[in-house]
């Protein structure tokens, strides 16, 4: 009996230390699903992402904006046409030598004379050419006002392309971890099938107890569940994963394995000097201090009246009394002398609103410090954590294997077994745990840093 036992133990035994491992190592090399990098998933991310692509449209919109605040420096044509029916007859009333008075013809007209013109439809054309003058301080202001708002609509855009990277990093590596759980969920059912298997024989020759049987068979139907349950959850994760990449989220696929874990390149001070250069909360805040000093100066330029050089050219139809074309060029001119104070209250204003976004700046990025200094800290924390559980996971490897070699020599209990095995999984799913942890940390912390 001890001798089919230690016969059990071994293979369960040499089955949870070497088969679990290189299905661990070596799982994306199975399966019928094609291999997703995860650089491929991070291009195809960028390129289909639909909330990047709603954000990007923003800076279209502004550039479209800007272009119409450009288009007004220019002089603007305008074509008014007004077709009246008038009604009542129009007369036009001449005194006695409205024309004046000649020695040869006497006064013209000689007597008052009136002249009507029939109530008919009559039509006027205007046409007006202006360019402004004056105006354009005000318009250039407002031309950068409007370039800095495409500025910002791009720092939005960078801002949502770094969430994207980073949530589809995190997304592959919760996938990658529960991957790497199916794969070493499929090889303790394979080898508990084949104890159950086993022991049913055994008990079926009186060699062991049916208490292990039923033992085995209560293992075997845990692991199913378990198997179950995480072929759910890494359907759901990769439906999450393929939406963010902006694909059906049907299709199939499987993660390679993630490369070799270093440590961090950079020190904490070079990490804040890069936050500090790069994070686009940062450039946003800057450019808002920018707007809003346009602002107050084009709050400012309204005290400066608006000149411009102006065409007009009146046409009138059916009107026989009056001229049929009337042209004239000149300077026109356009100012409130007296406001009760409103101009000076909106300057007043815009200034409030520039020392506030100076003081958002400052805020901004003392928060981006704090955000980069705490990403820093919990990836070494996540590094320091994955070395605790792959020295753990090696502990129970190697327990295991004492405790197998110790029921082949001393008959030790099979639950002995049964725990230790059950000791090693905890600890492969905790080493896999970390792995995903320090992953994520380090996505996390490349985010806070706001590098392209």
């Amino acid at each position: 009996m001890f001798e089919r036992l230690s016969r059990i133990a071994l293979r369960l035994g040499a089955a949870a230390i070497c088969l679990i491992l290189s299905a661990v190592s070596s799982y994306a090399q199975t399966g019928s699903a094609p291999v997703l990098t995860l650089a491929d998933a991070i291009q195809i991310a960028l390129k289909n992402n639909r909330p990047l692509k709603i954000v990007s449209l923003e800076v279209k919109k502004a550039e479209a904006q800007a272009a119409v605040t450009r288009s007004q420096r220019l002089p603007a044509f305008e074509i008014y046409n007004f077709a009246s029916q008038p009604l009542l007859k129009t007369s036009f009333v001449f005194p006695e030598g409205a024309f004046g008075s000649f020695p040869s013809t006497g006064p013209i007209p000689p007597a008052s004379t009136t002249v009507s013109s029939p109530a008919r439809i009559n039509t006027y054309l205007f046409n007006t050419i202006t360019q402004p003058l004056s105006q354009l301080y005000k318009l250039h202001l407002a031309v950068r006002l409007q370039e800095l708002s495409v500025d910002a609509s791009r720092q939005k855009v960078q801002a949502q392309r770094q969430a994207v990277v980073a949530n589809v990093k995190q997304a592959y590596y919760t996938v990658l971890q529960t991957e790497t759980a199916i794969h070493a969920s499929e090889v303790m059912l394979q080898h508990y099938r084949e104890l159950d298997r086993e022991m049913v024989q055994y008990v079926s020759q009186q060699t062991v107890l049916k208490s292990d049987s039923l033992e085995v068979k209560a293992k075997l139907a845990q692991e199913e569940l378990n198997h179950l349950q995480l072929a759910d959850r890494l359907q759901s994760q990769k439906e999450y994963l393929n939406d963010l990449l902006g694909r059906d989220i049907r299709a199939e696929f499987q993660t390679e394995p993630a490369g070799k874990i270093t440590a961090t390149a950079v020190s904490l001070a070079e990490a804040q000097d890069t936050a500090l250069l790069h994070r686009p909360e940062i450039k946003q805040a800057e450019i808002a201090v920018r707007q809003a000093e346009y602002d107050r100066r084009l709050a400012k330029a309204q005290y400066i009246p608006d000149v411009g050089v102006a065409f007009h050219y009146l046409s009138n139809f059916n009107m026989d009394v009056l001229p049929r074309n009337f042209a004239s060029v000149g300077l026109e001119a356009k100012w409130e002398p007296w406001d009760w104070g409103r101009r000076g209250q909106e300057v007043q204003a815009k200034q409030f609103t520039l020392e506030q976004s100076q003081e958002q700046l400052r805020e901004t990025k003392a928060q981006v410090l704090l955000d980069v200094n705490n990403r820093f800290r919990k990836l070494a924390e996540s590094r320091a954590l994955l070395g605790v559980a792959e020295a753990q996971r090696d502990a129970a490897q190697e327990k295991l294997r004492v405790v197998a070699n110790r029921f082949r020599v001393e008959a030790s209990l099979l639950r002995d077994l049964y725990q230790q095995e059950a000791a090693l999984a905890g600890t492969d799913q905790e080493y896999a745990q970390a792995v995903s942890t320090f992953w994520t940390a380090k996505a996390e912390f490349e985010k806070s840093l706001g590098e392209p």
